[in-house]
C-alpha cells in the first residue's frame, strides 16, 4: 500500500504579527551520521510552502531536519539585529514514524526566540 502521509510546514513572524514570507527552507533525510538533501523551498505570503514537502512515494518514515535560514529572512525584514544575529540557521530534527500520517512542524519565529511543535 502506498503512504498517503505528508510532511508540511509554515512560519509565522511573531514580531511582525504576518506570515514570513521568502523564508529558505533545506529538508534532509537522516541516516546515522548521514544527511541527505532532499529539497530546497521558500515559504509565499501566507509563511507556507505551496503544496506538501513530502508526500505519497516521497513520505517515508525515518529521521528528518528542516533547516530554517531565519537570519536572512529576519534581516530581509528589517528587524533589528545584531551582527551575527541571535539566530540564524534553525535545524528541527523529527522523526516520522507512520508514513500514512500528516506531520506538520510549523515555526513561530522573532529575533530572539523560535518554538515548533507538531501541528495538524
Amino acid at each position: 500500500m502506498a503512504a498517503t502521509g505528508r510532511l508540511t510546514t509554515h512560519v509565522l513572524d511573531a514580531a511582525l504579527g504576518r506570515p514570513a514570507e521568502g523564508l529558505a527552507i533545506d529538508l534532509f533525510r537522516l541516516d546515522g551520521d548521514s544527511r541527505e538533501h532532499l529539497l530546497s523551498v521558500a515559504t509565499n505570503a501566507d509563511g507556507r510552502i505551496d503544496g506538501p514537502i513530502l508526500s505519497g512515494a516521497t513520505m517515508a518514515a525515518g529521521s528528518y531536519e528542516l533547516v530554517f535560514h531565519a537570519g536572512d529572512y529576519l534581516r530581509g525584514s528589517g528587524a533589528m539585529l545584531t551582527e551575527p544575529p541571535f539566530l540564524d540557521l534553525i535545524p528541527l530534527r523529527f522523526n516520522i514514524a507512520d508514513a500514512a500520517a500528516h506531520y506538520h512542524v510549523p515555526l513561530l519565529l522573532s529575533p530572539y526566540s523560535y518554538s515548533t511543535y507538531r501541528g495538524s
